[in-house]
């Protein structure tokens, strides 16, 4: 039996079928637990079906929702299963997984936010995709209303100390630019900025030790990429002894989900762990 032909000016039914649904990828992959946690804040979380094994925010996520991908690792079979109609990455670190899975046909899109503004770049684009960019504008503008709020607050504080933010402790790794950025709102003076732009771990190695001694940070804050941070090993190297941080006790943690996830996260809990930390060492040095 011949189908008749549409009417004219009329979509085939396949057409409208799709045209109904709700725009953009219905079936996601996030590859890492930034855009996880925002889909979650846009209310979009039922398109996602896999994640980071990394993920922690939120952490009902780890309950809903399979894990399929370590950070520079991924089970592309698992993923492959799901089925999805779009997968987000983050960085070149994933460039072999996001060229194995275009491989096999899957929409991919990586981002590469390195930056604050990359961020709330970031943020915009995947609200836009999702078909929530206005919501997505809503709590972008709640954020950065926070953001000014913490940054007029730290303009108030007697003094600004400087800090050595510790991204990994074996070799010494210096904050990535949103980051430091943060830290600066929050109060506080990166010890190593011109280190701070370089998007690369391995060019912000610190080879020399003697050198963050010399820089003499009044808080150390250290987030050890996922392990645990250890301020007595960090008192207990060789030469330290003298450096304000260690001689006051200004060796602090903040979890590697709230600070080195570049998204959510780090525009609100981290830099919130970050002004805190700054605001009680200029309260006892003003």
């Amino acid at each position: 039996m011949n189908t008749p032909p549409a009417a004219e000016g009329t979509a085939p039914a396949s057409w409208r079928l799709r045209e109904s649904r709700a725009p953009g990828p219905q079936r996601i992959v996030c590859l890492t637990e930034e855009t996880t946690e925002w889909l979650y804040l846009l209310g979009e979380e039922r398109r996602i079906v896999g994640i980071s094994g990394y993920t922690v925010r939120p952490r009902r996520a780890r309950d809903e929702k399979p894990r399929v991908s370590a950070f520079l690792s991924a089970r592309i079979d698992k993923i492959l299963a799901l089925e999805p109609d779009g997968v987000f990455g983050f960085s070149d670190l994933q460039a072999d997984i996001a060229s194995a899975l275009i491989r096999h046909g899957v929409p991919v899109t990586v981002f590469n936010q390195r930056s604050v503004t990359e961020i709330f770049s970031m943020l915009y684009q995947v609200a836009a995709m999702v078909g929530q960019a206005a919501r997505g504008l809503a709590l972008m503008d709640v954020m950065r209303a926070r953001l000014l709020a913490i940054e007029q607050a730290a303009k108030a504080l007697p003094r600004r100390p400087r800090v050595f933010f510790e991204e990994w402790d074996d070799p010494h790794i210096s904050a990535i630019a949103w980051v430091s950025e943060l830290l600066g709102i929050a109060g506080g003076d990166d010890c190593f900025p011109e280190l701070a732009r370089q998007p690369m771990g391995k060019d912000r190695i610190i080879a020399d030790g003697a050198e963050i001694v010399r820089r003499n940070p009044d808080i150390v804050i250290g987030s050890w990429c996922g392990k645990k941070f250890r301020p007595e090993k960090v008192a207990a190297r060789p030469g330290w002894e003298g450096v304000n941080a260690v001689r006051h006790g200004q060796l602090f943690e903040i979890k590697s989900a709230d600070i080195l996830q570049p998204g959510p996260a780090a525009l609100t809990d981290g830099v919130e762990q970050l002004h805190r930390i700054v605001a009680a060492w200029a309260a006892r040095h003003g």
